[in-house]
């Protein structure tokens, strides 16, 4: 684990470890914001370190940065050691259960002696928790519910921290592999993983297996072979399994370790109407392998043009791929720019000019600033002067940085009536406008986000069901009714590319493509690390089957087919 990650996960135990004593809010959401930014943060801590420049992070004040560096002198935070000294082990990690307040489990903690999960378990079961000051039956059954969501999310791993663990791995281990490659759910870039396996091809297997568990991030060996090894690594204790196959079956195992179970069940019963068998080392006709080294002349075998990992869940892609009818799909060099970004000005990092710098330096054309709206006041959010303010210092950026586009945009909350945050007057003077919901999940949110739709100035729909993977089910709402209501009034809708959203997931998106919605993908940064997340979004759009047509940030920003259009300028 780098040090980056390391001080992060460590400001953001502090964090919880003052939520659970009642501290104040801004403390807490300091050490938040900082573990974030440091999760981010495009360069290695240690180098900055070295030249001094630690106070050069932005968003990083004076205290931060001291802890940062006690951490790096000594190996420890101290204010850590110091908050959760007279606090139980588990409670940190009842912290981490959905629907659970701090509060609550304070209450808990005093009053019942609630430790750990056995605990919590034991008085929800016996009714000791429902009894409590403020509780009450449908308080603990969300309880519940936090709980099972909590288990589930243990069972397996999100996306968003197995893809840069295997990156990490791969990128150290090539030199030692002629091939390389993720397989199972990993590589069909599911939003959760259940194993992270690696599949390699190499002259020497055994030499291979022996650098395999000599790689600095693996913390303990648990099983090694002739052709397979197993290490559980070090940042978060995930099992990772790497298997060795020869040159002329690396397609086979490749295509079978990918899978999933279901398009592999449909490829087995097709190779057997052809008089065939497919295995993990390779197509077979009576004894005589006639396929293996490559994934596509394994298909190709099966009369089937190659299918994309991502589409590889039995949707209907193998009937596709007869037909020779398989969508081309989106690719990371087809977006132009990113219409999800937060400034300084509300609660981000850099300045607008940083980011469209690191923007232009990403090859973008084009970049959406989204501040918040003043309702969200926990997060920045802009008056009606400070937007005029930021939108004047875009003009100004504008006509100073060539070869990228500053569009003024801003992430306007619904509010409970479905009225929006902002005024039309307002709202017409920005290029293009997102509209999402941060409070009352459970109040009347389909028709909230419809009238919003109605509003002739909204062009984006953000982050619409609002489940966080981490444990959060999302708004109360009709999906499919918001799905259906924004194509008829062709207003778009985002995959927002956060690890911990992913949202729309990718069933939504498939049946958005089939109404004939439009797509955004949005990274929601809050600092310019947070950019790479467009990945998360590409592979989202992937499963969802969507082409470059289907997404808006393909287009180039005067071609855009926004609902509600400003000729490329602002108004």
């Amino acid at each position: 684990m780098s040090k980056n990650q390391e001080i992060a996960e460590i400001f953001e135990k502090i964090a919880d470890a003052l939520e659970f004593k009642g501290d104040d809010t801004f403390r807490i959401g300091a050490y938040r914001k900082a573990a974030r930014i440091l999760k981010e943060y495009p360069e290695n801590i240690e180098d900055l370190y070295k030249k001094g420049d630690i106070k050069k992070i932005p968003g990083i004040g004076k205290g931060m940065s001291e802890k940062i560096e006690e951490y790096l002198k000594t190996g420890k935070i101290t204010k850590y050691e110091e908050v959760i000294k007279d606090i139980p082990e588990g409670i940190l990690e009842l912290l981490e259960i959905p629907n659970l307040g701090p509060k609550t489990l304070n209450l808990a903690y005093r009053q019942l002696g609630v430790k750990n999960l056995s605990d919590l378990e034991r008085v929800i079961e016996n009714g000791e928790l429902a009894n409590l000051f403020g509780m009450g039956e449908k308080k603990v059954e969300n309880i519940k519910k936090g709980i099972e969501l909590y288990k589930q999310g243990r069972k397996r791993i999100p996306l968003g921290i197995a893809l840069p663990i295997v990156e990490e791995i791969i990128e150290e281990f090539k030199k030692y592999v002629d091939k390389i490659e993720p397989c199972g759910s990993l590589r069909r870039m599911n939003e959760t993983i259940g194993d992270i396996d690696i599949l390699t091809t190499g002259k020497n297997k055994i030499e291979i297996i022996e650098s395999f568990i000599s790689l600095p991030m693996v913390k303990e060996v648990m099983a090694k072979g002739d052709t397979k090894a197993s290490i559980i690594e070090k940042s978060h204790n995930l099992q990772v399994d790497l298997r060795v196959v020869s040159e002329d079956s690396f397609g086979a195992a490749l295509q079978y370790f990918t899978g999933s179970k279901a398009h592999n069940i449909k490829l087995r019963g097709l190779a057997k109407d052809k008089g065939l068998k497919i295995s993990e080392y390779g197509v077979f006709k009576g004894d005589k392998k006639i396929a293996g080294r490559t994934e596509e002349e394994v298909y190709n075998k099966l009369g089937l043009v190659w299918i994309p990992p991502e589409l590889r869940e039995d949707r209907g892609e193998i009937e596709a791929a007869l037909d020779n009818n398989l969508p081309i799909l989106i690719e990371g060099k087809d977006i132009k720019g990113d219409l999800h970004i937060h400034s300084k000005y509300s609660d981000g990092v850099e300045t607008i000019e940083e980011i469209a710098i690191f923007a232009k330096s990403l090859g973008y054309e084009y970049i959406g600033i989204c501040d918040h709206s003043k309702t969200s006041k926990i997060a920045g959010g802009l008056d009606e002067y400070t937007l005029k303010r930021r939108n004047e210092e875009i003009d100004n950026i504008n006509s100073k940085i060539k070869g990228i586009r500053v569009l003024k945009g801003a992430e306007v909350d619904i509010l409970s009536d479905g009225s929006l945050d902002y005024s039309d007057k307002i709202l017409e003077q920005l290029d293009f406008v997102i509209a999402s919901i941060h409070q009352g999940f459970k109040k009347n949110v389909t028709e909230r986000i419809k009238r919003a739709i109605d509003n002739p100035y909204v062009d984006i729909i953000a982050h619409p069901t609002g489940r966080l993977l981490s444990g959060r089910e999302g708004y109360e709402v009709n999906i499919d009714e918001i799905i259906e209501y924004a194509s008829y009034k062709k207003v778009v809708l985002e995959i927002n590319c956060y690890p911990d959203r992913l949202d729309l997931n990718d069933i939504n998106v498939i049946k958005g493509k089939n109404k004939g919605v439009k797509f955004a993908i949005g990274t929601d940064s809050h600092n310019i690390g947070m950019l790479k997340y467009i990945k998360f979004g590409l592979g989202i759009a992937r499963r969802g089957w969507l082409t470059k047509i289907d997404v808006l940030n393909t287009y180039k920003w005067e071609e855009m087919p926004l609902r509600r259009r400003t000729n490329g300028s602002s108004n």
